[in-house]
């Protein structure tokens, strides 16, 4: 077993679970970026558009991020005991949750910007 001195002790005595603390990262990642895109894209795309083709799209758009979440998510799923109490991997999870929300954040906003261009050269 690792000794104490691989392992992040919380402050409620707790050893930090990479695993666990990825999945919240993805779980809160998806809240956010469904959020961001109902705000921001639809609007964008019901501005050009009518009917069901912004609601049709917010499908789509979420359903894509997923796979990529899930990406995130896998990489530390397959973590064993230790290793997810490891110190070790502090920097690459910090890596790992810095680029997962530079996606959620920054996606919907790039996205807006391309069916802006798109709908404006139509």
């Amino acid at each position: 077993m690792m000794g104490k001195a691989t392992e992040q002790v919380r402050g409620n005595g707790r050893v930090r679970d990479w695993r666990k603390a990825m999945s919240d990262h993805v779980a809160y990642g998806l809240l956010v970026y469904t959020g961001l895109q109902i705000f921001v894209t639809v609007k964008a795309l019901s501005e050009g558009t009518s009917g069901l083709m912004p609601y049709m799209a917010l499908i789509v758009l979420v359903a894509g991020i997923i796979p990529v979440c899930r990406w995130f998510e896998k990489r530390w799923l397959n973590l064993d005991d230790a290793q997810a109490a490891d110190m070790a991997y502090a920097a690459a999870f910090r890596r790992d949750v810095i680029g997962l929300w530079a996606v959620v954040i920054g996606l919907p906003f790039v996205l807006t910007v391309i069916f802006k261009a798109l709908l404006g050269g139509l």
